[in-house]
């Protein structure tokens, strides 16, 4: 049990870091992180509005995660709500390589920014459900014995 917890806990730190430091740096320095990020420059003109749009949307997600962290008894919610945006996310990337906008070299190179949020958030949420769900059986059990 413990091992697992830390597990998910490193999962979750990880998409509170990355995106609470793409949420920094895209709302204070949007050009720069249109420039720093691979790729990014193929995929259209720069934009700080929409560039400041996502970087909000990144602050929300790292706020979920670690308010959900902090707080057990809305963890689910939180850590779904924004593991739902970056399955969306990812699976845009995905797309754009099946439909050929982009090569499938981008899959391996957008990995660590983009899949691997989505799939530890995945992962995070389903043991906060197994948590959830557990602790609601050890309260009727305890109920059961008043």
């Amino acid at each position: 049990m413990q091992v697992s917890k830390f597990i998910v806990y490193i999962m979750v730190g990880f998409n509170i870091l990355l995106a609470g430091w793409l949420a920094l740096y895209m709302l204070y320095d949007p050009e720069s992180w249109y420039y720093f990020v691979p790729g990014v420059t193929d995929t259209g003109m720069y934009n700080q509005h929409f560039i400041r749009d996502i970087g909000i949307i990144q602050g929300f997600i790292a706020l979920a995660f670690a308010f959900g962290a902090w707080k057990p008894s809305r963890r689910v919610e939180l850590w779904a709500g924004a593991t739902l945006w970056l399955i969306a996310h990812a699976t845009f990337h995905l797309w754009e390589v099946a439909v050929g906008i982009c090569s499938s070299s981008v899959i391996l190179r957008d990995f660590p920014a983009v899949s691997l949020p989505a799939i530890f958030g995945i992962l995070a949420t389903l043991w906060a459900i197994q948590q959830a769900i557990a602790s609601s059986n050890r309260q009727a059990v305890a109920g059961i014995r008043v």
